[in-house]
């Protein structure tokens, strides 16, 4: 692993109470954590606590692309952060999101910390774009 991170921002079209609260429900979650355009999310599911786990599985077609990780900190309408745990790595890295308001909307930050390679990085920070529009789509 090495200090690779990312940085992603959007302005999403709903208050920060209703973005933060999206990141927590597992319903939710299977409707906005579409990092590509043919996947789906079969199943989600939060325990939205501090020391917390979750699990989201994306399916690329027949291939189901496990996620986990635990919360380590929930500041309610303003910020969360978690571990990221995938099949494609061998160690977890870090996730945090702001939570800001902004006129009608959310401008929410996500930043992710620890890749193994650019290439990984790269295909995190195209996928998180995604993430965040569909999130902007199914709230907006």
């Amino acid at each position: 692993m090495t200090d690779l991170s990312l940085t992603v921002s959007r302005t999403i079209s709903a208050s920060s109470e209703a973005v933060f609260d999206a990141w927590l429900d597992p319903e939710m979650l299977k409707r906005f954590m579409i990092p590509g355009d043919s996947m789906i999310v079969p199943s989600a599911t939060t325990d939205p606590t501090v020391g917390g786990r979750f699990e989201i599985v994306m399916r690329n077609g027949d291939q189901d692309l496990p996620h986990s990780g635990t919360y380590t900190e929930i500041n309610r309408h303003s910020r969360i952060a978690f571990t990221w745990e995938t099949p494609f790595s061998e160690t977890a890295s870090n996730v945090a999101i702001t939570f800001t308001p902004n006129g009608d909307g959310t401008t929410v930050e996500l930043s992710h910390v620890k890749f193994e390679t650019e290439e990984s990085r790269d295909n995190h920070k195209a996928g998180w774009g995604k993430i965040l529009d569909s999130l902007d789509n199914v709230l907006g």
